[in-house]
């Protein structure tokens, strides 16, 4: 910014009596400190917003960690003193001896903090592991809904698992993994996952200090990709959420193009819609529109590599049956004096579990 447009954001301001000033990339500390002297009032960058609005809207343990790693990493080369505390030595307790400045005792005590902050996450990363190898175990398959900022996800995974889920009108709602279960047309079980909000350009740090909680999209059977059908701007971040998925290491997975609040859009623009993501289900969560749709569409991804088959078990091997029966799709039954036999649908790996762990495939 040269010198008339400084002048320009400053009589901006007064027209307006703006009291924040936010800039759409990251500033330096020198930066921010230039700005703030020449405007005469607060300026934050772009991160600094996303991660207020993150410290805001995070609810979990694992969460509040996270935000709080992102934002010592954010801070730690723009700590600066107060005025003519830079130049203070401090000699109290604890500290390195007299000839420590403050602001070295800053950045040593916030150093601790990242470290102790790491070993926390990665304490939470392994009890979140143990639950992830049980669900695997399970064969339940996991459906993660992901997708831009504020694009509904959450409203869709409320209605679709018949959960209520904090839903608001606003950026970075969903700030922690949530998986809850639903039940497909079938009648067989899945779990649905709920994740974070994408956004373009996310910075570094912030994606490192989230990487436990997108991690949980790697290991899906399947991806639903939500897009806000209103949102002009559709197809550049419909780009942003490939991209996040491809960076996260997850682009390998089956995914599905849903196009949420079609309620908001006119007759012409859900033409073009259909004509530009022709792969794409239309759906509505606020009017329930297309919702049987939407879980058709799920079963069918799920199952594309799903096989028929008859299973013969005895009786006393039903309750270890039953640890399988929300991955199966359970055509038929019957219920002799001596056998039990199921003709059901399911993928050949929960099959291989099942066959030889309780019972014998009936030829």
């Amino acid at each position: 910014m040269g010198k008339g447009k400084v002048d320009f954001a400053r009589r901006t301001l007064e027209a307006f009596d703006a009291k924040l000033v936010i800039t759409r990339h990251e500033l330096s500390p020198s930066q921010i400190f230039n700005l703030e002297k020449l405007l005469g009032t607060e300026v934050i960058d772009r991160t600094q917003l996303i991660l207020e609005i993150f410290a805001e809207h995070a609810a979990t343990k694992e969460g509040k960690l996270e935000v709080e790693l992102a934002s010592l990493k954010y801070q730690l080369p723009r700590l600066k003193g107060l005025g003519k505390m830079l130049s203070q030595t401090g000699g109290g307790i604890g500290t390195r001896g007299p000839g420590e400045k403050k602001l070295e005792i800053d950045r040593r005590l916030a150093q601790r903090r990242i470290a102790r902050l790491r070993k926390e996450i990665e304490d939470l990363e392994r009890k979140r592991e143990v639950s992830r190898k049980k669900r695997i175990d399970s064969s339940i398959p996991l459906v993660s809904f992901v997708g831009y900022t504020n694009a509904g996800k959450s409203s869709l995974v409320s209605i679709v698992s018949n959960e209520e889920l904090l839903v608001e009108d606003k950026l970075f709602a969903t700030l922690d993994t949530r998986i809850r279960k639903m039940r497909l047309p079938s009648g067989m079980s899945a779990l649905v996952s709920d994740t974070v909000g994408f956004i373009r350009e996310l910075p570094h740090h912030l994606m490192e200090s989230f990487r436990t909680t997108l991690d949980e999209v790697k290991y899906s059977d399947l991806i639903v990709i939500v897009s806000d059908a209103s949102d002009m701007a559709i197809e550049s971040k419909y780009s942003v959420v490939k991209a996040t998925l491809e960076r996260i290491e997850a682009s390998n997975i089956r995914t599905i193009h849903i196009l949420n609040k079609i309620d908001k859009c006119t007759n012409e623009r859900l033409n073009w819609l259909e004509g530009s993501f022709p792969d794409a289900l239309l759906v509505s969560a606020i009017g329930k529109y297309n919702i049987d749709g939407l879980l058709s569409g799920i079963e069918r991804a799920i199952g594309a590599d799903r096989i028929r088959r008859t299973l013969k078990f005895r009786p006393f091997e039903l309750a270890s049956f039953m640890k399988y029966r929300d991955s199966l799709e359970i055509l038929s039954e019957k219920y002799g004096d001596d056998f039990v036999e199921i003709e059901c649908i399911s993928s050949e790996e929960t099959f291989e579990k099942l066959i030889s762990s309780i019972c014998e495939e009936e030829r």
